[in-house]
């Protein structure tokens, strides 16, 4: 079939304009209906163009390109010019090119093979901390298909108070409940969880007020290893601790399999 294809890309300084593709969008011709958008899973790239980058935003505008071009938003440009705009064209889309493609699930991992994906090194640097379960997070939530249909970087501000930073990894509402997962590394840094904690009281009723729903926040950590000393274990266990005293449900990286399973059926995919 004929198809066509743009690139995304970061462009973290306009005046050299360098960039890095992370990601690409693929359609078979006169069908805009057909759209189907895939970024990058290795930052590594990005992270070495501009240390500062925030890549957790970059991964989300996987999520609402996709959401974007599914409420009938089908023209890619005028997607991505809300997002350039909105950006201060950090992102940006490069022109169509034409292609022939069997399929467009097959020519879309040939294409983020071609221009988004790295070589990978020998020895591949492994994510460790909250990057590793968030990582593992949107992994099991795309294996069980529901990570587009779910809400990525949820402002706490629109529950709690305008300039609260933080933000919540991301989220789903089955019925009268709203589901939220953040993740929170116990072995690195256990003041997240005291973070979390503090806002939890304030997530609840806002979420109440808000949206007339029942908040259950679920931190996901790593399991606790046999290998850490006394003192890390006993960080590990005040943070858990920490977080269910605020009513936060505690779960580890090997329940996200059985967590995505109730999400797509709550979702019914």
């Amino acid at each position: 079939m004929q198809c066509e294809f743009f690139l995304i890309r970061y462009v973290p300084d306009a005046v050299k304009n360098e960039f890095v593709n992370i990601g690409v969008v693929l359609r078979e011709a006169g069908r805009a209906e057909s759209a189907q958008v895939r970024f990058t899973r290795d930052w590594g790239r990005v992270r070495c163009m501009d240390a500062d980058a925030d890549v957790e935003l970059l991964e989300a505008l996987e999520g609402e390109i996709q959401q974007r071009l599914a409420l009938g938003e089908r023209d890619v440009k005028p997607v991505m010019q809300v997002l350039e705009d909105t950006l201060s064209n950090s992102v940006q889309i490069t022109p169509a090119k034409g292609c022939l493609a069997e399929s467009i699930p097959a020519e879309l991992e040939k294409l983020t093979s071609m221009y988004i994906d790295t070589l990978k090194a020998k020895t591949p640097r492994q994510r460790t901390g909250r990057a590793a379960i968030l990582a593992t997070m949107r992994t099991e939530f795309e294996r069980a298909r529901v990570w587009a249909m779910m809400r990525k970087r949820i402002d706490a501000s629109m529950y709690t108070r305008a300039g609260d930073p933080m933000r919540i990894d991301c989220g789903y509402r089955p019925n009268g409940v709203i589901r939220m997962f953040q993740a929170v590394s116990l072995e690195n840094d256990v003041e997240m969880a005291k973070g979390l904690a503090y806002s939890a009281p304030r997530l609840s009723e806002g979420v109440m007020r808000v949206e007339s729903a029942t908040l259950e926040l679920t931190a996901i950590v790593e399991p606790l290893r046999d290998v850490l000393g006394d003192e890390s274990v006993e960080r590990y266990r005040f943070g858990v601790e920490t977080m269910e005293q605020a009513n936060i449900r505690v779960l580890t990286v090997n329940d996200l399999a059985r967590v995505a399973e109730t999400a797509r059926v709550e979702l019914r995919v």
